[in-house]
């Protein structure tokens, strides 16, 4: 499949989240008590999963069903709960979301842009 411009250019912003929320990982430690511990940390990691959240919803249809795999309403619902939970959002879901869900979408947007290359 051909990559629009547009997609193109929202998958390299997932990443670049992606990215940052490896960073802030590295920065504050991999360990779930430091996570649950830290304020900061949390929604410096929330801010990160609300944006990813938020470019996910602006793929293009055709996108989203050619890569229909990918949990592209869970994404875009885990943006709706950091955006509107206020306080209420599950430490423990969000360190999985952080563990194992960014991982497997960094892992994906980078290997469709490379394909788009």
């Amino acid at each position: 499949m051909r990559i629009s411009k547009r997609d193109f250019s929202i998958l390299q912003h997932i990443v670049n989240y992606c990215n940052d929320i490896v960073e802030i990982v590295e920065r504050f430690g991999r360990d779930i008590r430091i996570f649950e511990s830290d304020k900061a940390y949390r929604n410096s990691c929330a801010m990160c999963i609300l944006q990813i959240g938020e470019l996910s919803g602006q793929l293009s249809q055709e996108f989203r069903n050619e890569y229909s795999h990918m949990p592209w309403h869970e994404i875009k619902s885990m943006r709706n709960v950091m955006a509107h939970a206020y306080g209420s959002i599950s430490i423990q879901a969000t360190w999985e979301t952080i563990c194992r869900d960014i991982p497997y979408l960094k892992k994906f947007c980078q290997g469709a842009l490379e394909e788009a290359l």
